[in-house]
């Protein structure tokens, strides 16, 4: 079998997930009952039959596994990592106005500035360079700039519509007109898990969901054991967060046996309904939740942690959120999604940010200073930044008009930064116009970000394909280009 080929990359992917454990021998159960085996003493050989066993890529992987920090609401990029002096120099002056007399020496390098509405608004934060790659960072964040050169900044991101729910789907799944499978999601497809007892892909968030449900870590028409687990992390105790995982009635073999009648049940079921989807990820999910009563409880619980890592990170939601990634990553999972909310800042755009990037700094500092010491961030690619960014104009309503303050969405550029996994350290690529509101340099779109971090991961990202409505569909549509530039 060629290993690179679309077509015979996965074999599952031409057969449904039940004829598939049907052809190999053994039910739906079989997955769970040999890591329950495993775990007991019971055996001890992995189960290369299971769908979530570890996967080759198509070439030598620089990064094992994704930690992505998605600062729902999108951060404003000339407050944070994109400084620009023109706002300084034009700040309380309306957008159109200052363009007429900008784009006749500048060109047409600002000629989409006018679209904006509002004044001109400087930033209210100092930036200055760090690190001996001398990348320039905000005031906001004091700690993490201590890491510039380990970072690669990307200042020309930009996306397809600057409403919140559609970009999110966009920055996490690549479309947001149908469901599509999430990039976490295709990264357990394509490689698999480093352990059969926790998810492949789990996503952290304050209320367990987001406004647009779980589409963003969904698996959609990919096979379910690819989609992500959603973990509330808002109440800081382990049994809050992994709520009802154990049972403190029914035994681990009692458990096991209602899941092999309810294995039975969904394949008589499904010989008569094929491919349905809903009750495979029901099933599915079941699983997972049996699972995880073997190990769940040990990698969830914080307090198993030294005293000094845990003052490292902080207790804070945001610190917990860090560290519980970390250790989630040391045990296996693919990729882990945190999700920082309340980003969309408009009229306190200054207040918010300032609150905002406080409670990041540390925990990030934290994050990146942990990994590199247990020598997991050279082979851990770590992905921050929102749906898109903000403008370089006070917002658009009554009264940011009256008093100037505030900012608005902004998908036409923004900043998103990443770390380890191999990408270029101490680096800052592409640009935004003079005022930061355009990719004007090196733009990259959200497609060519997904295909960065395939490529990262050791996939061809026109060759991890999956066959579906007859149609091979990949998360990169028939889109996106590997930045060559960001990659060691």
């Amino acid at each position: 079998m060629n290993p690179t080929s679309p077509s015979n990359f996965h074999p599952c992917s031409e057969m449904t997930r039940r004829s598939f454990f049907q052809r190999a021998g053994f039910g739906i159960g079989g997955l769970a009952l040999a890591a329950l085996m495993r775990n007991t003493g019971m055996a001890v050989e992995s189960d290369p039959l299971s769908p979530l066993a570890a996967k080759r890529p198509h070439f030598p992987a620089k990064a094992k596994r994704v930690i992505q920090i998605f600062c729902t609401g999108g951060p404003s990029q000339v407050d944070t990592f994109d400084p620009k002096p023109a706002l300084e120099k034009f700040h309380g002056k309306r957008a159109d106005d200052v363009m007429k007399d900008y784009q006749k020496a500048a060109g047409d390098v600002a000629s989409g500035m006018g679209r904006l509405s509002g004044k001109l608004q400087r930033s209210a934060f100092k930036f200055a360079k760090h690190g001996q790659c001398g990348t320039e960072f905000s005031e906001l964040f004091p700690k993490l700039s201590a890491h510039a050169d380990e970072m690669c900044v990307v200042r020309s991101m930009h996306t397809k519509t600057s409403v919140h729910e559609p970009a999110q789907l966009i920055m996490n799944t690549g479309d947001f007109a149908s469901v599509r499978p999430s990039v976490g999601s295709w990264t357990v497809y394509g490689l698999g898990s480093e352990n059969q007892n926790l998810p492949g892909f789990v996503a952290l968030s304050p209320n367990g969901t987001t406004a647009s449900g779980d589409k963003q870590w969904g698996s959609a028409f990919l096979p379910a054991w690819c989609g992500g687990t959603g973990i509330p992390t808002k109440d800081p105790t382990v049994t809050r967060m992994i709520e009802h995982i154990r049972s403190g009635t029914t035994s681990l073999r009692e458990q096991r046996r209602q899941l092999d009648l309810m294995r039975a049940m969904h394949e008589d079921f499904a010989q008569k309904h094929p491919g349905d989807a809903l009750l495979e990820g029901r099933v599915s999910a079941f699983e997972t939740a049996f699972r995880m009563q073997i190990e769940a409880t040990n990698a969830f619980d914080l307090t198993r942690e030294p005293a000094h890592i845990r003052e490292l990170y902080g207790d804070t939601e945001q610190g917990r959120q860090f560290l519980l990634a970390r250790r989630l990553a040391e045990s296996g999972v693919r990729f882990v999604q945190v999700f920082h909310n309340d980003w969309d800042t408009h009229d306190l755009n200054d207040e918010r940010h300032r609150d905002l990037c406080k409670a990041a700094d540390q925990p990030l500092h934290s994050l990146l200073t942990d990994l590199k010491q247990r020598d997991m961030l050279k082979d851990t690619l770590i992905l921050w930044g929102g749906e898109f960014g903000r403008t370089p104009t006070s917002d658009n309503n009554e009264v940011a008009k009256k008093k100037g303050i505030g900012r608005d969405h902004n998908a036409g550029g923004f900043t998103m930064w990443m770390a380890g996994g191999g990408v270029k350290p101490g680096t800052v690529f592409g640009a935004t116009d003079d005022f930061g509101a355009l990719a004007v340099q090196d733009k990259v779109e959200v497609h060519d970000l997904h295909a960065t971090m395939l490529h990262l991961l050791g996939f061809d990202h026109e060759k991890l394909t999956y066959r579906y409505a007859g149609r091979d569909f990949r998360l990169t549509d028939v889109y996106g280009k590997v930045v060559k530039d960001i990659v060691a």
